[in-house]
């Protein structure tokens, strides 16, 4: 991953997902970009997440409780934070759980689901609440961007390889996402709508001439 992170500027605070939990992607962030990192600890790092789960939970008294209801859906999140410098991960100064508890508003079906989150960011720069919008913030990337490009348009199922195709090809589902996002409030819903109809299509984005589009 230091590869990667060498390109971008980066600065403030950095999210990502358990495959960027590691260890040198923390010392370049924190020691050679000036950064801070929130990190989601799952179970593909057994040690790690067993060591976040075993910290004391009840005993913690700093939390955040929020509710909300969309997309279908009640969920309650609760984000406890507690100061921890004991894991086997440089630079970390706090541990994060997030319960986030669901229900189907229209089956009544309930679930339950427990991230951890490690942080180099102290209790006073970061309480449970802020913990907690900065994993709102990375998983709204997630299910905006990634699952949209990784289901709806089958991204990883691509076998464009070559050349300049990969990005070529990534670029022109950006520009499709955009403004499908402006057609309707499903991309899905919204590319069902231009296939059954084509001439809706806004071709003249890519330059192609309105009496060439339906030869």
């Amino acid at each position: 991953p230091a590869p990667l992170l060498s390109v971008p500027d980066l600065h403030g605070v950095v999210t990502a997902d358990a495959l960027h939990t590691q260890v040198e992607t923390a010392k370049v962030l924190v020691e050679e970009m000036g950064a801070h990192f929130v990190l989601v600890v799952e179970r593909n790092q057994p040690a790690l997440w067993e060591a976040c789960r075993s910290i004391p939970w009840s005993e913690v008294t700093a939390r955040h409780k929020e509710s909300e209801v969309g997309h279908g859906r009640r969920e309650t999140r609760v984000v406890q934070a507690v100061t921890w410098t004991s894991l086997a991960f440089p630079h970390v100064k706090q541990v994060a759980r997030i319960i986030r508890h669901r229900t189907d508003r229209a089956t009544g079906k309930r679930t339950r689901e427990t991230v951890y989150l490690i942080t180099d960011l102290s209790a006073s720069e970061a309480a449970p609440e802020v913990l907690g919008r900065y994993a709102r913030g990375h998983w709204g990337v997630e299910n905006k961007i990634h699952y949209v490009r990784d289901v709806t348009f089958g991204e990883d199922a691509s076998r464009i390889r070559s050349g300049h195709g990969p990005q070529n090809a990534s670029t022109l589902r950006s520009v499709a996402m955009n403004y499908l996002r402006t057609m309707s409030s499903s991309i899905a819903d919204a590319k069902r709508q231009i296939a059954l109809s084509p001439h809706k299509a806004p071709l003249d984005l890519f330059g192609v001439p309105s009496d060439l589009r339906f030869c």
